[in-house]
């Protein structure tokens, strides 16, 4: 089980809550298909689902159990946009460029909410919104500024700057002001994904858990993926959808993210919940090391908070997370812990998604956090570029972040101390 197995996603409020979902069969003998798809989370399922809705016919592997990854044990946030907002993307790329890519990278809470509509995924969906509370006064100037860029240069117009009182008002807690996304909210992750793969499996995707794929080769236009079982797919295409998982599976993908242990909590039920976000949206802050949270259905608060930079989660993490939460939230302090769980995150030195392609494999990695549904618009952008509708793909693998520094040996020690750097600077302001 690895780093993964010890961060305990069997134990997680969303394991505790989520929908039927019975095993499906390891991949057997030699098999063929027009697409392999490595990876059972939303970039995965949301490929195989596009896919198979185009006529190809799809295998899809996944080590362990469908929506055991990021997919499903991540905050549930539903946050429009990238990870670099409109002011950092204007300054790399320009302002034609910029607003080229956001346009795209919006279409992924439609796309969401539509897929969920459409195929009658029940997971607790709420598009309440999202708030970015500002946890110092210096981050007013920059939250404004970006608030007008969003406004003048990307035409969006559904993001409003609010002051502590009107912070206050949507979330109990002390922050200095913030930026509010009137389109975000939040959902239950691991049933959406969860649903996505009854969806795909519907439209004709045959879909393999306890599928370890150990060996990647192309090669005269097809390519082959072989299994520890020693089973294999022979596919036109593969789409690599593992993210922190791939394991090596192919350097290019693992010499360009880090993968990022972070932590999360559920409450127990809370006699009020909505005493502490009466806006019932999604919120996170503006630390470097962020915290985030929301309601669940049943009244519970879920929150993130801390980050580890080495491969050994605490032994506590209830622990861990506790202290975040109750300086967030004093009024909770010593609220019983029913679920606590981990994660792995993979961010990239420009903390923009990976999107693109070796000959026949494609792949899409690295949302820094965001992926919560920018997984599901990547899965379908890989489609389309199969298909030769390449063009949104394109935008996306025109950006590939460098390689970390030091390659896959020393990125988790340069990374490291640059993280700790910026956490550094979270604690004395």
């Amino acid at each position: 089980m690895g780093f993964n197995g010890a961060l305990n996603v069997a134990g997680s409020y969303y394991a505790a809550t989520a929908s039927p979902f019975a095993p499906l069969p390891p991949l057997a003998g030699e098999a063929e298909a027009d697409l392999v798809v490595v990876g059972g989370g939303a970039t995965g399922l949301s490929a195989a689902l596009h896919a198979a809705k185009a006529g190809l016919s799809v295998m899809l592997l996944e080590g362990g159990r469908i929506g055991w990854g990021a997919s499903g044990r991540n905050g549930g946030q539903i946050i429009p946009g990238l990870r670099k907002g409109a002011v950092e993307l204007v300054a790399m790329l320009g302002a034609e460029r910029a607003r080229a890519l956001f346009e795209v990278a919006q279409e992924a809470r439609d796309l969401v909410a539509g897929l969920i509509a459409e195929h009658a995924i029940d997971c607790d969906l709420r598009l309440t919104g999202h708030l970015l509370g500002a946890v110092k006064a210096g981050d007013l100037p920059h939250f404004e500024a970006e608030v007008r860029c969003l406004e003048d240069v990307m035409g969006y117009r559904d993001a409003a700057f609010v002051d502590a009182a009107g912070a206050r008002a949507l979330v109990d807690a002390p922050y200095h002001g913030g930026l509010v996304d009137r389109r975000g909210g939040h959902m239950h992750t691991l049933n959406y994904t969860l649903g996505l793969a009854r969806a795909a499996a519907a439209a004709g995707a045959a879909l393999h858990e306890g599928s370890v794929a150990v060996s990647l080769q192309q090669g005269g236009g097809r390519v082959r993926v072989a299994t520890a079982s020693g089973a294999a797919v022979n596919a036109r295409h593969a789409v690599l959808a593992g993210d922190a998982l791939l394991a090596g599976l192919c350097r290019r993908v693992t010499s360009r993210i880090m993968p990022v242990a972070n932590y999360l909590v559920a409450t127990a039920p809370l006699p009020d919940p909505a005493a502490l976000i009466p806006s019932d949206m999604a919120v996170s802050d503006s630390r470097f090391v962020v915290n985030y949270y929301r309601l669940t259905a049943d009244g519970r608060l879920l929150f993130g908070g801390g980050e580890r930079y080495t491969p050994d989660p605490p032994n506590d993490m209830a622990a861990f997370v506790r202290p975040h939460l109750e300086t967030t939230f004093p009024q909770v302090r010593g609220a019983g812990i029913d679920y606590a769980w981990g994660g792995l995150v993979s961010v990239t030195r420009t903390r923009l998604p990976h999107i693109g392609r070796e000959g026949e494999v494609l792949f899409a990695h690295g949302y820094s956090g965001m992926g919560v549904i920018l997984s599901t618009l990547a899965g379908k952008l890989l489609i389309e570029a199969i298909g030769g509708e390449a063009s949104r793909f394109d935008q996306f693998a025109a950006l590939e972040p460098a390689p970390f520094p030091g390659g896959v040996a020393l990125r988790g020690p340069l990374h490291v101390l640059g993280m700790l750097w910026y956490a550094l600077r979270d604690r004395i302001g």
